[in-house]
């Protein structure tokens, strides 16, 4: 279609003071995380852990995804990473990278690190949001329009209708896991419908308004234990099929999305199984992604499912094994 795509990920990401044989000998209970309580953005805390920042981010310099920005984030020992932009393909290279060797340098440091969507029901998920753009041939950014409604040009605006559009018959290629869906529930910073805003955090898509050249989409939808490559490429999917059928982009979320009724067409699956139904049933992923691929796929997901479906949990044991 002639565009050029740019993309950048930012990962949250829980640190313990744990190593492989700790967290198995604990049943991976009673964690002990790097830092304790809710110190987001916190001066103290990354202070005190400077030089495992000062690695981290060496780390990531050396092996070429380097990090625009590092944190610490809402929730004991988690961290916020945003690597820095990069053409698409590139970008999800760097992302696959990022989070394999951040679980490498915890480990190598008597820690780890763990990317999973949500690992205790008491604390907050962890995302992995992709912001996306797009250039023409000529190497000029497409999406900004500063005659436009929130200075998106005409392309931006079917491109996030698009992806609004298909976000729950795609949903199953960015939330994965059985775990993802723990995390999509209200008010824990994580869209429940696919949902559209400027700069709103509430939402499923963040338009962030800007400049020609920071002008782009936040997917955040996504969340950490997302594969980065299937993540942009559903974001990326999405967004050209509204440009080729060139959607209208409905009006933008104001406030709290959780306090408002979205329309129905925009709720988004809340089990894995449901996501790989609708992932089957969708035409527009079959001439994305091409029928053996999503055939194939959403099997994987369903068998995922039924062995979801043979374990015994602890909230089962602890409500049923001695009322029921």
């Amino acid at each position: 279609m002639g565009f050029e795509v740019f993309a950048g990920f930012e990962y949250e990401y829980f640190v313990f003071d744990e190593t492989p044989d700790s967290v198995r000998a604990k049943h991976y209970r009673d964690l002990k995380t790097m830092a304790p309580g809710f110190f987001g953005y916190s001066v103290i805390r990354n202070t005190v852990h400077s030089d495992y920042y000062l690695e981290t981010l060496d780390l990531c310099e050396k092996m070429r995804f380097p990090l625009e920005a590092l944190h610490e984030e809402t929730g004991p020992g988690v961290l916020e990473a945003a690597i820095a932009v990069d053409e698409g393909l590139a970008a999800a290279d760097k992302a696959g990278l990022f989070k394999t060797f951040i679980k490498v340098h915890a480990q190598r440091r008597g820690r780890m690190a763990t990317f999973m969507a949500k690992w205790n029901p008491d604390l907050p998920g962890q995302s992995g949001h992709i912001h996306v753009s797009l250039k023409n041939k000529a190497g000029k950014p497409v999406f900004h329009d500063p005659k436009g409604q929130l200075s998106m040009s005409k392309l931006m605006q079917h491109f996030v209708a698009g992806q609004q559009a298909l976000m729950p018959e795609l949903l199953a290629m960015v939330a994965g896991t059985v775990n993802s869906y723990t995390r999509l529930m209200p008010g824990y910073w994580a869209p429940t419908h696919a949902t559209w805003g400027a700069e709103n955090r509430t939402c499923a898509l963040r338009v962030i308004p800007g400049s020609e050249n920071s002008q782009r989409v936040e997917y955040r939808i996504a969340a950490a234990d997302c594969n980065p490559y299937l993540g942009l490429a559903v974001a990326l999917a999405s967004g050209l099929w509204g440009i080729e059928h060139k959607l209208p982009l409905g009006k933008p979320i104001s406030g709290n999305a959780y306090d408002q009724k979205a329309p129905a067409k925009g709720a988004l699956p809340t089990t894995l199984w449901e996501a790989a139904q609708r992932l089957k049933a969708s035409k527009a992923a079959r001439a994305s992604f091409g029928d053996a691929f999503v055939e194939h796929f959403a099997a994987t997901r369903e068998w995922e499912e039924r062995q979801f479906r043979k374990a015994v949990t602890d909230w089962e044991l602890a409500r049923y094994f001695e009322i029921i």
